[in-house]
């Protein structure tokens, strides 16, 4: 099926891509912990609860790629390294902290909706296990039935 508007399909790719590196949860906490200033790569990991040291690489290179960090080695022993946002990175920073704030706002209503959900779930999975099977050829029923005997 064709797209009926292949500019907006365009556009639609591209804010997809953007979300995909920007909307996992590694990246919002980087990029805010970057909005503060440059940091080692040792003060992100101890600071980023939870993160390996493959994921923490991976997500600065990949912010790195697309233009959101710099990274900057210098010639030490051991050698290190800083990354820091670019421009592009601190003008990330304004929507993420907004999101941020709003997931802070709205924790306890997300929270409820949850526990709704959880609740109605768990009723409809009452129901329906309560609900008698439909009747199986004698066969079938005869050898379940030794079955649960026998076990």
């Amino acid at each position: 099926m064709k797209p009926r508007h292949p500019k907006l399909s365009g556009e639609c790719q591209s804010v997809s891509e953007v979300l995909g590196r920007v909307g996992d949860k590694w990246t919002v906490l980087i990029v805010s912990l970057l909005g503060t200033g440059p940091k080692r790569f040792s003060d992100l990991r101890r600071s980023v609860d939870g993160i390996s040291q493959k994921m923490l690489t991976t997500t600065l290179r990949n912010l790195e790629r697309d233009g959101f960090c710099t990274r900057t080695v210098y010639p030490t022993i051991p050698p290190r390294v800083d990354y820091e946002l670019t421009r592009l990175g601190r003008d990330l920073l304004l929507p993420v902290k907004a999101l941020g704030d709003w997931a802070v706002a709205n924790r306890e209503r997300i929270g409820a909706a949850r526990r709704q959900f959880d609740e109605r779930n768990k009723a409809e999975a009452r129901k329906i296990a309560a609900t008698p099977p439909k009747r199986a050829p004698a066969l079938l029923r005869d050898k379940a039935v030794e079955r649960s005997r026998a076990g």
